[in-house]
C-alpha cells in the first residue's frame, strides 16, 4: 500500500498528533517552520522533531519543505551562502533518515487564492481563485508598476469593474487573502514588503529562473544523491505566471526539462494533482504516467475549473482531475518499484487539503485558534479515507 500521510506543522499546529493517529495516516510530514529561511537545520533540530513525531507513534517520512530563499532563486548577493546552508540541511536530513525533500522555485508566493472562505452547499468551505479578482487586487491594490502590460483592455477593465463592486471590507479581505504567510507560518506580507519582494524579479525572465533551477539542482542533487534523499519539487501553484512573476513548474515539458537537467533518480517531482489540474490544458494521469518513475511525494487532491484560470477546490473525487486514474498509476508504479527493489518504493502521498467542515468549526471555536485554510483535521480526515478506499478498490480490480 502506498505510504498514508499527514501533514503536520509542529508543536503550534492545532491538531495535534494523537488526533492524527485517528485518521488511518502512518506517516508525518513536517518542516522546522521556527529556522528562518536560508539557515541550517541541524541534527540536533531534526531529531527533536522526529523524537516528537515517532512518541506518538509515527514516522518522519517527508520534509515539507526545506525552502528555497528568494537569494537562490535570484542568484543574489548571498546566495551562495544560502546553498552551502541548503547542502547542509540535506546531508543532516539524510543522517537522521529523513530521505524525501519537497521544495518548490516558485517566485515570492508558494501559492495563491483569492477567497478561503467560499461556502458550499453542504456546509463545508473551501477556497477558489477566481482571475478577476486577482487583477483587481493587482492593479487597483498593489498598483504595480507595468502591470497593465500583462492584461488586455477589456481584461483591466473587467477588473477595475470588479474592484468597484467590492466593499472596503471585501478589498481588505482580499489584500489579506493573497498576502497570507506560507503554511505553517502566522507571519504575512504587508503591501510594501510584496511590492518590494516582486520588483527583485523586475529583469528576471523564465529563462534566467530556469538557468538558476539548473545552477541550484547542479549543487544540490550530488549532495542529496550522496545522503540517500530525494528531492521533490512541487508545481507551481495556481500554474501559470502571476504579478509579472515568472513560473517555470507549470506544465508537462517544464518538468520534463527540469528531470533532464539532472537526470537522476534523487531529482525528482512532488505530483501535486491540484497544482496541475487547475490548468486545463495539463493531463494530470499522463503527467503522472511519463514521469512515475520520479515520483517521489504525492500530493492529491482535486479542483473544479469553472472558467479559464478560475477555479475551486472540490471534493477530493468529485473535481476535473481523474483521481482514480492517476491511484492506477501510482499502484503500478509502486508494484514496479518493490519487484525491482527500487528506491522510495513507499511512495508517500498525503490528503492535499481538505473542505473546512461544520465540525471544524466547532473545533476551532473550542480551541480558539483557527486552522491554515486548507489543513482541516475533519476535512482531510475525509479526504484520507476516500484516497484509502480509492486505492483499495484500484488494487482489486488489478489484483495487486
Amino acid at each position: 500500500m502506498l505510504e498514508k500521510t499527514w501533514r503536520w506543522f509542529g508543536p503550534f499546529d492545532p491538531i495535534a498528533l494523537s488526533e492524527v493517529k485517528q485518521t488511518g495516516a502512518t506517516g508525518i510530514v513536517t518542516a522546522l517552520h521556527q529556522i528562518p529561511v536560508g539557515e541550517i537545520w541541524t541534527e540536533a533540530d531534526i531529531m527533536e522533531r522526529k523524537r516528537t513525531i515517532e512518541a506518538a507513534g509515527f514516522a518522519w517520512t517527508v520534509a515539507e519543505s526545506l525552502p528555497v530563499s528568494e537569494l537562490i532563486k535570484l542568484r543574489s548577493e548571498g546566495y551562495q551562502r544560502h546553498i552551502e546552508n541548503y547542502k547542509l540541511s540535506v546531508r543532516n536530513l539524510g543522517k537522521c533518515g529523513i530521505d524525501t525533500v519537497c521544495y518548490n522555485f516558485m517566485p515570492v508566493l508558494d501559492w495563491s487564492r483569492t477567497d478561503l472562505e467560499v461556502p458550499m452547499t453542504d456546509g463545508s468551505v473551501t477556497t477558489k481563485f477566481q482571475s478577476v479578482a486577482f487583477a483587481a487586487f493587482d492593479l487597483c491594490i498593489l498598483k504595480r508598476r507595468n502591470a497593465e502590460r500583462d492584461y488586455t483592455r477589456s481584461g483591466a477593465e473587467s477588473a477595475r469593474t470588479f474592484y468597484s463592486s467590492l466593499h472596503e471590507k471585501e478589498k481588505a479581505r482580499l489584500q489579506r487573502t493573497i498576502l497570507l504567510g506560507l503554511p505553517g507560518s502566522a507571519n504575512s506580507f504587508s503591501l510594501e514588503e510584496f511590492r518590494a519582494a516582486i520588483s527583485a524579479y523586475d529583469r528576471i525572465d523564465e529563462a534566467e529562473l530556469r538557468d538558476n533551477l539548473s545552477y541550484f539542482l547542479g549543487q544540490i542533487v550530488p549532495v542529496a544523491e550522496e545522503s540517500g534523499v530525494a528531492l521533490a519539487i512541487h508545481p507551481d501553484d495556481p500554474p501559470w505566471p502571476l504579478l509579472g512573476l515568472p513560473r517555470i513548474v507549470s506544465t508537462k515539458e517544464d518538468l520534463r526539462r527540469i528531470l533532464s537537467s539532472a537526470d537522476t533518480f534523487f531529482n525528482g517531482i512532488t505530483l501535486c494533482a491540484g497544482s496541475l489540474g487547475a490548468r486545463s490544458d495539463n493531463n494530470v494521469v499522463d503527467i503522472a504516467k511519463s514521469f512515475a518513475s520520479r515520483l517521489h511525494f504525492i500530493h492529491l487532491r482535486n479542483v473544479k475549473r469553472t472558467a479559464d484560470r478560475d477555479f475551486f477546490e472540490s471534493h477530493h473525487l468529485e473535481g476535473d482531475v481523474d483521481i482514480g486514474g492517476v491511484m492506477q498509476v501510482l499502484v503500478r508504479e509502486q508494484r514496479r518499484r518493490a519487484e525491482r527493489g527500487g528506491l522510495n518504493h513507499r511512495m508517500p502521498i498525503r490528503p492535499d487539503h481538505g473542505r473546512l467542515m461544520p465540525a471544524d468549526r466547532i473545533l476551532e471555536k473550542e480551541r480558539g485558534k483557527s486552522v491554515y485554510p486548507g489543513y482541516s483535521l475533519i476535512g482531510r480526515m475525509k479526504a484520507l479515507a476516500e484516497l484509502r478506499g480509492i486505492e483499495i478498490g484500484v488494487r482489486r480490480a488489478m489484483n495487486f
